[in-house]
């Protein structure tokens, strides 16, 4: 089963940077897509930003142009560039990925999270 874990939360002030790092436990094929969540007290997870198998990438609106989304595969790790923090940005980010669900029985894995605090 692979295992994600995320790392490079913390505690920021407004306008400050934070780079999340995702790393997979293993090698993961068929991925169909890897993507950063969040979730802020009593808020419903959303989605932050999402790059496909194929490099494409979406991000949501409240994040564009601040955040960035990349990968790299020989270090089975994805990374969340976020700058310009804002403290609506404050919630726990989680990492995400969904693969082959007629191959893989571990086709949408979580991590346990990361805490971001944007202080104003």
């Amino acid at each position: 089963q692979v295992q994600l874990v995320e790392s490079g939360g913390g505690l920021v002030q407004a306008g400050g940077s934070l780079r999340l790092s995702c790393a997979a436990s293993k090698r993961i094929f068929s991925i169909n897509a890897m993507g950063w969540y969040r979730q802020a007290p009593g808020k419903q997870r959303e989605l932050v930003a999402e790059i496909t198998s194929g490099g494409s990438t979406n991000y949501a609106d409240s994040v564009k142009g601040r955040f960035t989304i990349s990968g790299d595969n020989a270090k089975n790790t994805v990374y969340l560039q976020m700058n310009s923090l804002k403290p609506e940005d404050t919630a726990v980010y989680y990492c995400n990925m969904v693969r082959d669900s007629e191959i893989y029985s571990d086709y949408n894995v979580w991590g346990q999270g990361t805490q971001v605090t944007v202080s104003s």
